[in-house]
């Protein structure tokens, strides 16, 4: 996003902060209404840019707005989009993805007052490396040809009962609604979305054995240490690996395995 949709989503996600730090706002529903609303801005082009139109007065917006969800959505929802159209927006499309944040946002706070924000985030990771080892699933979820109930109802199917209420609304979301966003993508930003609850960094851990606890613990705390924020490790099990841990912390990768030393060792023999 360029800045000024940049500063109007920051505006926005304080509105949202402020509007959930309310615990009597059910964030749950407050989720469903602005997924609605972005379903809606994101089927409709030209409404979006009439609401993203800087030619136009903020508060003719806001009113029109007003106009369109009365009855639709609660009053919570209704006065945060509002708010959001008020702002200025670089493009048309910057505002529905905005919106879009704020709801998984939602849910994830939905999650956090459960005490389930941990489980979404471990969900979500494991749902994504199920996903990439699938290739039928994956092309099931991703089939262009498919109808959006037949994938909710197959995800419902593969999650329901078993993963967090929270968990499995953000995947059907995703899966029914991708916006033009890969599977995996879509997943990885949600599982960014979901570390960012808790102000914290996610380090994907490869190892060749599951770690113990201890050594989670004491990996966890020095890359902390090392990055200066908390860190939530997603961890994987990869028999290739052969020995030590791989680590990726967004676009670093921290290779301390025995395979990388030994392709290493090969390259330079071979040089």
């Amino acid at each position: 996003m360029n800045g000024a949709s940049r500063e109007a989503l920051a505006t926005a996600r304080e509105s949202l902060d402020a509007l959930t730090d309310n615990t009597s706002v059910d964030a749950a529903k407050l989720a469903e209404e602005l997924a609605a609303v972005t379903a809606l801005l994101d089927r409709e082009v030209s409404l979006r840019r009439v609401l993203t139109d800087p030619a136009q007065p903020g508060e003719a917006k806001a009113e029109l707005t007003g106009r369109l969800l009365a009855g639709q959505v609660g009053g919570e929802s209704a006065d945060l989009v509002s708010g959001m159209v008020r702002s200025r927006w670089s493009g048309s499309r910057d505002l529905v993805d905005s919106l879009e944040e704020l709801a998984n946002t939602a849910e994830l706070t939905a999650a956090q007052r459960a005490g389930a924000l941990d489980n979404v985030e471990d969900e979500l990771f494991r749902f994504g490396r199920i996903v990439d080892s699938n290739k039928d699933l994956r092309a099931a979820l991703t089939d262009k040809a498919a109808g959006k109930a037949a994938k909710a109802e197959l995800l419902r199917g593969l999650l329901g009962g078993k993963a967090e209420p929270v968990t499995e609304r953000l995947v059907v979301r995703l899966v029914t609604a991708p916006r033009g966003r890969s599977l995996e993508g879509g997943l990885e930003a949600l599982s960014k979305l979901a570390a960012a609850r808790r102000d914290r960094m996610v380090a994907i851990v490869t190892s060749a054995v599951p770690l113990s606890d201890q050594q989670k613990q004491r990996l966890g705390a020095a890359l902390a240490a090392l990055y200066g924020r908390q860190m939530h490790l997603n961890l994987d099990v990869d028999p290739t690996v052969v020995g030590g841990i791989s680590v990726r912390v967004g676009d670093e990768l921290i290779n301390g395995t025995v395979a990388e030393r030994l392709d290493d060792a090969t390259r330079r023999m071979a040089g």
